[in-house]
């Protein structure tokens, strides 16, 4: 499999240091921060209050071969997250600006930009790319972060994603999401003959491909927190539902529940170790979890109810879940070993498919009303309440891994069928998710380089 590390450039251009890869798979290496503690502070988004303007940005043209598609990845990234404005190219003052001299700081000043991306991309004597950048303050003319990457052609605009992710995180302070993949259902057909099957992507929608052929009907798949691993539903007609486990790199696939009983909504715990789901018995249902390795079952809930769409908090302990033993479908969060649940959801209307945060502080989750079905957020107490998106019918949020953004499916209603959507936990920032043909339930890969 192909390597990509990264060094830091300074103003002449750095050597190329080989090794720093410590497993057969795409790893990426930190830079330090290249200037003054005084001088970080001037470029930053504050997302804290939810009251940022976007940065305005510029990201020039990379230069050498496949630089554009680079740079152009980039900038399609910055735009699409909602917390940054790129120049476009026909206002950019310079063309080419140099990449081993510092800009023309006082004309992109002029041109109303804060920050600055320049690279470039050339090609070593064993036909790997490296693909360089470095981003400028404009405000205070020092260069903020810089580095290099080595990698085949093949991982261009991974690079891209990779060198997004790098600008972000500096800029914002929030971990990255554009090095990753989202698994959806793909939906074709009538629709009342809906084909479904699974498919996957990179976060912005290119290099779709499809993991199952639609001969079996899928549903809610889900990722594992730390590997590239995908747990769903399949179907076949007359049968019952199994719960599945695929791994997106070897195409190796196991039925890991094989109950008498409809099972619903697999999740991974967090370190992708056991499921938790919900399986039918008779007119209720009830939570298990279930060892990976072993496929011993454990009960987590023995009530009289319907109690389904369980999720891990991040560090393993709580799991919270939709049941309707208070007579509608409202949020309960309860240890992870078991035993009662406590209600946090009060709020006129009934909850479902909660979704906890990888940073731990919010739960995601559907909420329906007399208004349409929401995407809203609450604290794991129930506190701080608040819908960020409303519509006929949304459903299935998802976080990225950096618990900044849920991407979730809407449904117009009448022939049509579903889109995936892309909400920041702001409610500011909500843009469409492209894919080839209607598309449901998306769940979202780690970081690519924290898994590979």
């Amino acid at each position: 499999m192909n390597n990509i590390h990264a060094d830091r450039p300074t103003l002449a251009t750095a050597a190329v240091r080989d090794g720093l890869t410590r497993r057969k798979a795409l790893m990426l290496a930190t830079s330090a921060v290249l200037v003054p503690a005084a001088a970080r502070a001037e470029l930053v988004i504050d997302l804290r209050g939810g009251s940022f303007q976007p940065l305005p940005i510029a990201i020039s043209d990379f230069g050498g071969d496949g630089g554009v598609l680079v740079s152009g990845v980039i900038s399609n990234n910055l735009k699409r997250c909602g917390y940054f404005a790129p120049l476009d190219k026909s206002r950019h003052p310079d063309k080419n600006p140099p990449f081993d001299a510092a800009p023309q700081f006082e004309a992109w000043k002029a041109a109303g930009v804060q920050a600055l991306v320049t690279g470039r991309v050339s090609r070593d004597g064993s036909g790997r790319i490296k693909a360089e950048f470095r981003l400028w303050d404009v405000t205070t003319g020092t260069q903020t972060d810089g580095q290099q990457y080595f990698t085949d052609p093949n991982n261009a605009r991974r690079v891209g994603h990779i060198i997004s992710d790098a600008i972000f995180t500096k800029i914002t302070g929030v971990g990255g999401f554009f090095d990753t993949r989202v698994v959806f259902v793909d939906e074709s057909g009538p629709k009342e003959n809906r084909r479904k099957r699974l498919a996957i992507m990179d976060q912005d929608g290119a290099n779709v491909r499809y993991l199952t052929d639609g001969a079996v009907s899928v549903v809610t798949p889900r990722y594992s927190p730390v590997s590239q691993e995908v747990t769903y539903m399949a179907q076949r007609l007359g049968e019952q539902p199994r719960v599945h486990v695929l791994n997106i790199e070897t195409g190796q696939r196991q039925i890991v529940g094989n109950f008498p009983d409809m099972t619903s909504s697999p999740r991974f715990s967090p370190n992708g170790s056991k499921i938790a789901l919900s399986l039918q018995q008779g007119g209720n249902a009830n939570l298990y979890s279930m060892d990976i390795g072993s496929r011993t079952t454990t009960r987590l809930t023995s009530t009289g109810a319907i109690d389904t769409s369980p999720a891990y908090s991040p560090d393993g302990s709580q799991i919270v879940f939709e049941s309707d033993r208070g007579g509608s479908q409202q949020l309960y969060v309860m240890p992870s070993s078991g035993g009662e649940g406590k209600r946090i959801s009060f709020a006129q209307g009934s909850y479902s498919q909660p979704s906890w945060s990888p940073r731990g502080d919010l739960i995601a989750f559907t909420k329906r009303s007399s208004g349409g079905f929401g995407i809203g957020v609450m604290r794991p107490d129930g506190t701080g309440e608040r819908l960020l998106t409303e519509g006929f019918h949304n459903e299935a949020p998802n976080w990225a891994p950096n618990g900044q953004y849920i991407m979730f499916f809407r449904d117009p209603g009448g022939q049509s069928g579903g889109k995936l959507y892309m909400v920041d936990i702001t409610g500011r920032v909500e843009v469409p998710v492209p894919t080839p043909a209607f598309a449901s339930d998306p769940t979202w890969s780690p970081l690519l380089t924290a898994t590979r």
